[in-house]
């Protein structure tokens, strides 16, 4: 055990530094990529893979200061039934590209929140989607919700439509911290929800936390933790709060004062870790628990657990696609993101028949070799190099680098194989960077007065 503080280690590796959900990451992506090039990318999906859907809904039906996701208040129903149009529209081009019937065993509908679609607009959306493909029997249908907004009747829509999973966003239960982020949310609010999507017949339940808030404390953290692991979800989600108020203004509401320091932040998520633990979750990654029997542990023991933009999956699709304003497309050719706003992008799919794509970056033999080792990492908690290196990629500097990191006690290395340890889970964002080239690239280019990219805290 190295008897280096945790202090010392946050001095070291807590800067900033993407979170690995894509390589390249989106700080790459640039305007270079458009229409033209994700329809291409598309048209060359072979025809036996598999596909995912994914629908992004930028509407919320209040304003949470702590968000940094693209969402914005829409209280107007015929507003939401526009967008719910113009999902089909996109809908519809995407298929004309792919192809009608492809495979699909992933449908998800993120956000903001999805349910402030009204009923009609998701049976239509949901209706175009089992007409244009062929998704396969047993395929998992989630969609993220609110407890505090969930319409009359949605839970029995959701059952009736065959949705499989939700994600319900908690972050916190104390009081004190929730009025600081502008959400209050009981617990009983969260407890009514999930019995009543459990009750139409959804029983797969993921709950998102959040540690890094205003006001949290080590004993604050643990309670949420216990009071959530009292209803049983299958999987949680443990997320540092990021605090990027350059990106989003209401984020500037939260007074930087009352946030909690590396240290205490480093602290609170070992508190969660150990407490979901003793409740008999599985840690997965780098801040998902699941219970044993959870298709997510097994991925994991089997080594096949993937992670894209939604964060840890059994998802084993190549192609991802991404419709709605600022959603991603991951396709084997390369990444591509559409217009970010809803009325630019409204405007683009009534302007031209092409897809409302604003930025991309495409991806090189390189990329898909360091994309996939640095996904392995993020999975796996270890990986051999030696299964990545070749003629014309060896790992010489990076396994140089790597000596820090034993020494500190973050990872094992024996030979070529790089196995994080249980004090190195925090830590495995700061191993896979040193295997992201494009973050360097990105540095340099900084460095000769190109604005540089503002990632997340990494502790």
């Amino acid at each position: 055990m190295s008897a280096v503080s945790s202090s010392d280690l946050i001095t070291r590796y807590g800067g900033n530094l993407p979170r690995y959900t894509s390589y390249p990451t989106a700080a790459s992506f640039t305007e270079a990529v458009g229409s033209a090039q994700a329809e291409a990318w598309l048209k060359a999906v072979p025809e036996e893979q598999q596909l995912s859907l994914y629908f992004h809904v930028p509407f919320c039906d209040e304003l949470c200061r702590f968000c940094g996701c693209n969402t914005s208040v829409m209280r107007r129903d015929d507003g939401r039934a526009a967008y719910g149009d113009l999902l089909r529209e996109e809908l519809r081009r995407v298929v004309a590209l792919v192809g009608t019937q492809r495979l699909v065993r992933h449908v998800q509908f993120g956000g903001g929140t999805p349910s402030t679609l009204p009923a009609t607009a998701l049976r239509q959306i949901m209706r175009s989607v089992r007409g244009m493909f062929h998704v396969e029997h047993g395929a998992e249908l989630s969609m993220e919700l609110d407890p505090r907004h969930v319409p009359e009747g949605y839970p029995a829509l959701l059952g009736e439509l065959g949705f499989t999973r939700i994600s319900v966003g908690v972050q916190d239960l104390n009081e004190q911290v929730q009025e600081a982020c502008g959400r209050h949310q009981s617990f009983e609010q969260t407890q009514a929800c999930l019995s009543a999507m459990r009750g139409a017949g959804i029983s797969g339940v993921n709950i998102d936390l959040i540690y890094g808030l205003p006001y949290q404390t080590e004993d604050s953290v643990a309670e949420t933790v216990r009071q959530i692991a009292s209803l049983r979800p299958d999987r949680l989600a443990v997320f540092g709060y990021a605090h990027i108020p350059w990106k989003q203004k209401r984020q500037r509401l939260i007074p930087e004062a009352s946030l909690p320091g590396p240290a205490e932040r480093l602290a609170q998520r070992a508190r969660m870790d150990t407490v979901l633990k003793a409740e008999g979750y599985v840690a997965i990654g780098l801040d998902h628990y699941a219970l044993p029997n959870d298709a997510l542990v097994k991925a994991a023991a089997a080594g096949t657990l993937r992670r894209n933009f939604q964060g840890y999956t059994t998802d084993s699709a190549s192609a991802l696609i991404g419709m709605g304003a600022s959603a991603i497309s991951m396709l084997p050719g390369g990444y591509s993101q559409n217009i970010t706003t809803v009325a630019p992008y409204a405007r683009a799919l009534a302007d031209s028949e092409g897809l409302p794509v604003a930025r991309g970056v495409a991806r090189t033999p390189e990329d898909h070799l360091r994309g996939n080792l640095i996904e392995r990492l993020m999975c796996d908690m270890g990986v051999d190099l030696a299964q990545f290196e070749s003629l014309n990629t060896v790992f010489t500097p990076e396994r140089e680098a790597l000596t820090s990191f034993v020494e500190d006690g973050l990872i094992t290395l024996e030979g070529s194989k790089v196995q994080i340890t249980e004090r190195g889970r925090p830590f495995v964002r700061n191993v896979a960077a040193l295997f992201d080239t494009h973050r360097k690239a990105l540095a340099q280019a900084a460095g000769n007065g190109v604005e540089s990219p503002r990632f997340s805290r990494a502790i």
